[in-house]
């Protein structure tokens, strides 16, 4: 099994936690963003309480431990290795328990490029454990707002984990999915689940909208967050998202390997 030390130096090197990639600029404007109640950044999440920058940044600081200085305005956001491996661990027992339940499960994705893999893993090991990994809404069109103007994307499964791809994208072999925050991909698959009869989820892994928009529609939901994805942590704040884990979400693929490593042998389920 993976040391922690193994895995904490791992996280180091690969700068999964530590100094990450992900900048103090754009954090901060996520905040801002997230208190102006942009739907940009609250990609599904409806918060309770009124969130200011000041108690975002206080948030994040706890949850994920970025400078809780509101004048640290510049540079990289630190991760605390220590809060993803604790937030891990928690991670590796949720999904220990959905195995032991033999629970339905949704995996969906916005960062297919990076995380596919990571889900993809999981999802074999809980259907292996006699988990139904779920997969309704295969092929519907789902309208997204991007940066672009609104796009047509189609709802798609790669090993057990749903995804979109743009419409106009679509050839055999080609990109493996499109990066999105919107909530309205998993809301689509959980509607046409509930029409067809279900099941239902009891669980949805994953990260960005699916985990936000799963969370905010009632369902256990938990997942990956990056320091300038302020809404999974309000979620879990507030009661409406189990666990997030922070971390750098957009590093290479294979970085996250250790990391499927650890979480299956914590939660019993190496194969």
């Amino acid at each position: 099994m993976l040391s922690i030390g193994a895995l904490r130096a791992h996280l180091l090197a690969a700068r999964i936690a530590g100094p990450v990639a992900t900048s103090r600029e754009k954090s901060l404007r996520s905040y801002r963003l997230f208190a102006a109640r942009d739907p940009r950044v609250l990609i599904g999440i409806d918060p309770e309480m009124a969130w200011e920058q000041r108690d975002l940044i206080e948030l994040m600081a706890s949850r994920c431990g970025v400078s809780a200085d509101p004048r640290h305005t510049s540079g990289h956001d630190v991760i605390d290795p220590e809060l993803t491996l604790a937030a891990l661990d928690a991670f590796a027992e949720r999904i220990a328990v959905a195995a032991l339940r033999g629970a339905p499960v949704l995996f969906g994705t916005g960062h297919p490029h990076r995380l596919l893999e990571f889900y993809a893993a999981l999802a074999d090991a809980l259907s292996a454990a006699g988990c139904d990994v779920l997969t309704p809404a295969q092929g519907l069109r789902v309208d997204i707002t991007t940066r672009f103007g609104l796009r047509t994307h189609n709802l798609d499964y790669v090993r057990g984990v749903a995804l979109v791809r743009r419409a106009d994208a679509e050839r055999p072999g080609g990109e493996p999915g499109a990066h999105t925050h919107s909530p309205l991909p998993v809301r689509t698959v959980l509607a046409a689940a509930a029409e067809a009869g279900g099941p239902l989820p009891e669980l949805v892994i994953g990260d960005h909208g699916w985990v936000c928009g799963a969370g905010q529609l009632g369902f256990e939901a938990m997942g990956l967050a990056d320091t300038d994805d302020p809404a999974p942590f309000v979620g879990e704040a507030e009661g409406r998202v189990s666990v997030v884990v922070p971390l750098d979400d957009a590093v290479r693929s294979a970085y996250y390997r250790p990391l499927t490593r650890y979480v299956l042998n914590r939660a019993c389920l190496s194969q």
